[in-house]
């Protein structure tokens, strides 16, 4: 379900590749032992993508991503910064931020694009919110989003612990803002309701792709289903979130098309990235997005009215969330707590596309 897209090592074991679709021939494995998926198969038969020049980033650490590094070590926390080597940590961190998974590390559901291993995850682990709660408390985080897993074999679909572990992060950081990333949970209102009712900062629940290509990047989510989880959430008077990853199949004015729509079902703020390929067996690179194009669908974005706006080949859902947050509340004509009104107030993001463009 996350994406959190980040590049890793490793792909599928290389052994002779399949006859025809038809025709698998010797079977190829996962990293995990497992037998690949017929998709897999024909996504490993097409290379791993050499990157354009403007898909790069650097390592700048100063005191507070220094800081944060330490109490990491030494407390032995977890992060998805961390562990998914995400390229923008040295400036979230410096920002105070981090982000969490929760719910295990197998998703009941399977997205082309997506690092998470699909499975039967491990049993619920109900102490799991008071500990995200307490690392950020111990990181002394001023902003923290959480992502997780679709848990469709729980009976309530995961929403408890979603729920849970915003009420324990805000019991235990006063003043720190959670921004909750979800699934679907299909749409029901008893368990949208319990994760609203939380009341994170920003609820955020990611499209990803545009309708003509939605069914075969996301075949367990529908399209119209997640708009509507955006609209009941923006009914629900919180700030809504939504992300779109350009390079999966789509063609630009579609991509706009999305963006109406989003804004239409109550989207507060958008986050559009490039797509880059976790390993072999995910989906390939359709196309590399310029800079240039981010920087028009930004401008489009914030035409059409989306309070908060974030565009750029390695921008990711959750990059300067922080900032956004606040600056939609202030589009809003809300008042910003005094822990979180810094964030409002810092420079261009260095992943932003017109920042990459000014460079």
């Amino acid at each position: 379900m996350p994406s959190e897209q980040t590049e890793l090592s490793g792909s599928p074991s290389e052994l002779p590749a399949p006859r025809s679709p038809r025709s698998l021939g010797r079977v190829t494995i996962a990293p995990d032992g497992r037998k690949l998926l017929r998709l897999e198969v024909r996504n490993s038969a097409t290379p791993i993508e050499r990157k354009p020049s403007w898909i790069r980033t650097r390592a700048r650490t100063g005191p507070q991503y220094t800081e944060l590094k330490a109490l990491v070590r030494s407390g032995g926390l977890h992060t998805v910064c961390e562990e998914a080597g995400c390229p923008n940590i040295y400036e979230c961190w410096e920002d105070r931020e981090a982000t969490f998974l929760i719910g295990g590390e197998q998703c009941t559901r399977r997205c082309d694009f997506c690092q998470i291993d699909t499975g039967k995850p491990d049993e619920l682990d109900r102490d799991e919110p008071r500990r995200v709660a307490e690392s950020v408390r111990t990181m002394g985080l001023r902003y923290s989003p959480v992502t997780g897993v679709a848990r469709d074999d729980l009976p309530d679909g995961g929403a408890w612990l979603y729920a849970e572990t915003v009420r324990q992060i805000h019991a235990l950081n006063p003043g720190t803002g959670v921004e909750l990333l979800i699934p679907d949970f299909n749409n029901h209102d008893e368990q949208l309701g319990e994760v609203f009712d939380a009341r994170p900062e920003v609820l955020a629940h990611n499209v990803e792709t545009v309708p003509r290509i939605f069914k075969r990047i996301r075949p367990a989510f529908r399209y119209d289903r997640s708009l509507e989880v955006l609209t009941k959430a923006r009914a629900a008077g919180l700030v809504t979130k939504s992300n779109l990853i350009l390079g999966l199949g789509e063609e630009p004015a579609e991509v706009t098309a999305a963006l109406r729509d989003l804004h239409a079902a109550g989207c507060d703020i958008v986050t559009i990235t490039q797509y880059l390929r976790p390993s072999a067996r995910h989906h390939p690179v359709e196309r590399w997005v310029k800079p240039e194009e981010f920087v028009e669908h930004s401008a489009a974005a914030e035409e059409m009215g989306f309070a908060g706006v974030m565009s750029g080949p390695l921008v990711r859902s959750s990059y300067r969330a922080g900032r956004l947050y606040t600056q939609t509340v202030r589009a809003r004509g809300g008042e910003l707590p005094a822990e979180l009104a810094h964030l409002a107030d810092e420079g261009a993001a260095a992943q932003e596309a017109r920042s990459l463009l000014a460079r």
